[in-house]
């Protein structure tokens, strides 16, 4: 396996090692043991799934005041996949960071507490898979325009297929501080 850093501090690119033949292939998605010894020390309890079709884009999102640090990788397809630096007092506070991840490149993305996450479809149709350090709560749940002008994000579509909630979610800048985590370094 290999860790590469992202372009945001505390985000890592997981490449797993792949073993492969005439048959198929294996790869371990996760061991704690291993990953621990690596540096990322990390306990889940949550696992999803989601399936959506070519320029579905889902986000930003994140949950305060009990954040989410996700593990995501595809399964089916390719997604662009994108964090956002939320952590007020981060020195990359609204800084992003892009992968691709896709069912060939077998990449993970780890995406740290205190960041807005979201993906957009670039495949026909692709399954999606998040490992979160947190339960999913509703009153929690959060999040940030996706064509946010402050943010910038170089997304790869014009006009994504999005969910009522996604379309009215507030700008970056309408966000009450105190509906923000905090940088801790």
């Amino acid at each position: 396996m290999k860790i590469l850093d992202a372009d945001l501090p505390g985000c890592k690119i997981i490449e797993p090692q792949v073993f492969g033949d005439s048959r198929g292939a294996f790869y371990e998605s996760w061991n704690k043991p291993k990953w621990a010894q690596a540096g990322l020390d990390l306990d889940f309890v949550q696992s999803n799934v989601s399936i959506s079709g070519r320029g579905v884009l889902r986000g930003l999102h994140y949950q305060w005041p009990q954040p989410q640090g996700k593990l995501v990788s595809v399964l089916e397809g390719e997604v662009y996949d994108v964090a956002v630096d939320i952590r007020r007092g981060s020195p990359q506070f609204g800084r992003w960071t892009a992968v691709i991840l896709s069912a060939e490149n077998k990449r993970e993305f780890w995406i740290p507490e205190g960041f807005a996450h979201g993906f957009v479809v670039l495949s026909e149709r692709a399954v999606f898979h998040y490992l979160c350090t947190a339960p999913y709560l509703r009153e929690a749940d959060a999040g940030i325009r996706w064509d946010d002008a402050r943010l910038a994000i170089d997304w790869p579509v014009s006009a994504p297929d999005l969910s009522d909630k996604d379309e009215r979610a507030p700008f970056f800048d309408a966000i009450s501080p105190d509906r923000l985590p905090e940088y801790r370094a």
